[in-house]
């Protein structure tokens, strides 16, 4: 008997190392968990697979993602670091735990094909998801790259960067869909023909946004960094960005508003680019000039005159022809040539404005290639206007308010060398000074 149940044992283990051979000692493992419930060998299997899994990704995401990190950082490229500020390593490194379960799936014994079926599902819309948001990460990445060079401003893509990157989520969750249905994508399009007047009117901005992105980059209409002026939305200033659906725009106040993109073609709005790129800023400002203060110049008001070096030409060919004027004017057909009245005379303003126009001739901040004028304007209610138009040889805002400054302190400075007064509003001071008041102080 003993060498009988010996013999039984030995055929027992015979079948237990066949067994062994044929499947893997996992195989083996779960096939004894089967004895205490049916379900709990597949669900080891899982647990197994996702621990290989997520394992697989602290390893991609932990290590191998921190070492290209430390690479990026060394070499002198930029191309890299907008790879790595746009997070495109950290969202392949979740694509390795998805080939893990992907791979290994096939390789789990006994398990039920419903729940393959299930997982490889899951997995597929998983992987589908991920290389969506790198692709649209790399796409953001291309554009941080496009940027760092200067002919990103005159042609910026962040509008074509982005459209693409809706029309790749719209593949994305087209192709999820697809794989939980398990249906083709193409069914799925198909059936979108219909729903073509609904999808018109859900994406009606993006059309409009990406017409008007288009509109806006192929005309040069805007740049970064152009200054721009748009009264509709209260936006002045700089341009700091343009994207598909607004423009945004940083006040001088520092403030920042968006600009909805097809605004800037339905409406106008004022680029001051062309100001930037002449090199020169427009001066206009006006000097109101008391009326009652303009009379003739006298004898020794001419020489007080003469003493301005930048009216000697202006004097000399002024006099000369009025004297010839005048000489004509005592012709035997003349009525009365010698009264005063009937001669041409220098007057204290034209005298004023012919050396306010040299005085910009000769300031070495000012373009003489660019428009020039001293002009009298209508006269007002706040006397007679003489306006200087002409333009700086600088486009900064500090400097630019600097030369005009420098130069208005000068000539309201040297308005009374001609007998002349600023047009002024009476004040409390102008009525208190005046004879009247004085007159009733000495009372």
């Amino acid at each position: 008997m003993p060498q009988r149940d010996r013999a039984e044992e030995m055929v027992q283990y015979g079948h237990l190392w066949q067994d062994l051979g044929k499947h893997s000692l996992d195989a083996f493992m779960l096939n004894s968990l089967a004895k205490y419930h049916p379900m709990l060998p597949d669900v080891v299997a899982v647990f197994l697979l996702l621990l290989g899994a997520w394992l697989t990704y602290l390893f991609a995401s932990r290590i191998l993602l921190a070492l290209v990190h430390k690479l990026t950082a060394r070499t002198a490229q930029t191309w890299d670091d907008a790879l790595v500020d746009n997070r495109v390593g950290s969202k392949l490194a979740q694509l390795a735990p998805v080939f893990v379960i992907y791979l290994g799936i096939d390789h789990l014994p006994g398990i039920e094909k419903s729940i393959e079926a299930l997982l490889l599902n899951l997995t597929s819309v998983y992987m589908v998801v991920v290389i969506t948001f790198t692709l649209t990460a790399v796409l953001s990445a291309l554009n941080d790259i496009y940027e760092a060079n200067p002919e990103a401003r005159q042609r910026p893509i962040k509008g074509f960067i982005q459209i693409l990157q809706i029309v790749l989520i719209i593949l994305g969750g087209l192709l999820s869909i697809s794989v939980l249905i398990d249906r083709s994508p193409v069914l799925l399009l198909s059936g979108f023909g219909a729903m073509t007047a609904v999808l018109l009117l859900v994406f009606k901005d993006t059309i409009l946004s990406l017409v008007a992105s288009v509109q806006l980059t192929a005309q040069d209409m805007v740049r970064v960094g152009d200054w721009i002026e748009v009264p509709q939305f209260g936006a002045d200033g700089d341009v700091v960005d343009i994207e598909l659906y607004t423009v945004k725009v940083q006040n001088w106040d520092k403030t920042i508003t968006t600009v909805p993109t097809p605004r800037l073609i339905s409406d106008s709005f004022k680029n001051w680019r062309g100001m930037s790129v002449s090199g020169g800023r427009r001066i206009k400002r006006a000097l109101y000039i008391d009326a009652s203060s303009i009379h003739f110049l006298s004898g020794d008001e001419v020489k007080h005159c003469k003493r301005f070096l930048l009216l000697d030409d202006y004097l000399e060919g002024k006099e000369g022809e009025l004297q010839k004027y005048n000489e004509e004017l005592a012709s035997p057909y003349a009525t009365n040539p010698g009264t005063e009245v009937n001669k041409r005379r220098l007057t204290n303003i034209g005298t004023f404005r012919a050396y306010a126009r040299r005085y910009l001739k000769h300031h070495p901040r000012i373009r003489q290639d660019m428009t020039l004028l001293v002009r009298q304007l209508s006269l007002g209610s706040e006397g007679v206007p003489i306006e200087l138009y002409c333009f700086t040889n600088t486009t900064e805002w500090g400097a630019y308010e600097d030369i005009q400054s420098d130069i208005f302190d000068h000539l309201l400075a040297i308005v009374p060398e001609f007998g002349l007064r600023l047009f002024q509003e009476p004040s409390g001071t102008d009525f208190s000074c005046s004879p009247q008041a004085a007159h009733r102080k000495v009372d």
